[in-house]
């Protein structure tokens, strides 16, 4: 499911911040957000923009200011949002009246990304990977974005009797690996990178004999997908003194699928590879509001660093009506992101 940028919505509860005179905290979907004091009353519509939305330069938007002005070697220039603390309140993402909108009746939920000229914000991946781009991800390699729960509250009931398991979201970036036909292929988040002596990833892949483990094992049409995390990485969270790689997903794909947990964990066993850290596993998500998992999502990495959140999946994947695939949600720490806004 293409993820909603931009998109019509409601809101449904206002609350006051202490000491702020002109603004106040809004929910919308699971999120909350800062807005002008007065501007909105609860069941009101809005045009509610995501953090890392990617918003052009435009008059309706000046507002945003210097601060949030940037340039990215492969959108251009805009307004990135982020989140932002305001008198002590986390904002996650943007509000904005119904009158940024050309007139008409609008649903609730409509995409109005594109209309907007919205786009998710990225950096290019020759910076990160230091690698060579040889282009997209191939057909059998999805992007690994996965969606927030604040985005889709409903993936909570989805959960309702599913076995389940909720995996240490690490704090780097997404490499898959893959071999297909034979053919052994290393990819970024956005694309796949060359064999050559300036990619980080295909090192660490040649260090760790990735295509050979696969080889001795028998195992093709396989794709690998994880966490990448070193030194000049997201600020190094972990605290990691040589890169290290976290598998999140393993996919059949001849099948066209992905593997189930205790699949995903034999398959990183025989290859030799470390997997994400499982935190918990039950028959039944006991997490039941947005609110209780961003408790459950708070917590440190071994090295007492503040850690990104949780990743929840069912130990067998199932399709998810809301998101048009497998079922999963992320939850991000509230705490780390108050570290990242300052």
């Amino acid at each position: 499911m293409a993820r909603k940028l931009a998109s019509v919505q409601y809101v449904h509860d206002v609350w006051p911040i202490e000491g702020a005179d002109r603004i106040e905290c809004i929910g919308v979907l699971g999120w909350r957000c800062v807005a002008k004091k007065g501007e909105f009353t609860v069941g009101d519509l809005c045009v509610y923009f995501e953090i890392d939305s990617f918003l052009p330069i435009d008059e309706r938007f000046a507002f945003l200011g210097s601060t949030s002005r940037k340039t990215s070697e492969l959108l251009g220039e805009g307004y990135r949002l982020r989140t932002q603390r305001f008198c002590g309140q986390i904002s996650q993402g943007l509000a904005l009246p119904m009158s940024i909108l050309p007139k008409g009746e609008w649903e609730i939920g409509a995409d109005v990304s594109e209309l907007l000229g919205v786009r998710k914000w990225v950096v290019s991946e020759r910076a990160s990977s230091g690698g060579t781009i040889i282009g997209g991800l191939p057909p059998e390699v999805p992007k690994t974005d996965e969606t927030r729960i604040q985005a889709e509250p409903g993936l909570i009931e989805e959960f309702s009797g599913v076995p389940y398991y909720i995996t240490t979201k690490m704090d780097g970036t997404s490499v898959t690996m893959y071999r297909i036909g034979g053919h052994f292929g290393v990819c970024g988040h956005n694309y796949e990178l060359a064999d050559d002596d300036r990619c980080s990833f295909w090192k660490w892949a040649h260090e760790h004999e990735v295509e050979e483990r696969l080889v001795a094992v028998g195992a093709d049409d396989i794709v690998l997908q994880g966490e990448f995390c070193a030194s000049g990485i997201q600020g190094n969270p972990l605290g990691l003194k040589t890169p290290e790689w976290y598998v999140f997903t393993v996919r059949d794909a001849r099948a066209g699928k992905r593997l189930g947990v205790e699949e995903m964990t034999k398959v990183c066993e025989k290859v030799g590879l470390s997997m994400v850290p499982v935190e918990e596993a039950g028959n039944d998500l006991p997490y039941r509001s947005v609110e209780n998992l961003i408790e459950r999502a708070r917590g440190h990495y071994p090295n007492g660093r503040t850690k990104e959140g949780i990743v929840i999946r069912p130990q067998e994947p199932i399709y998810s009506p809301i998101i048009g695939g497998c079922l999963s949600m992320k939850v991000i720490n509230n705490d780390y992101l108050v570290k990242k806004c300052g």
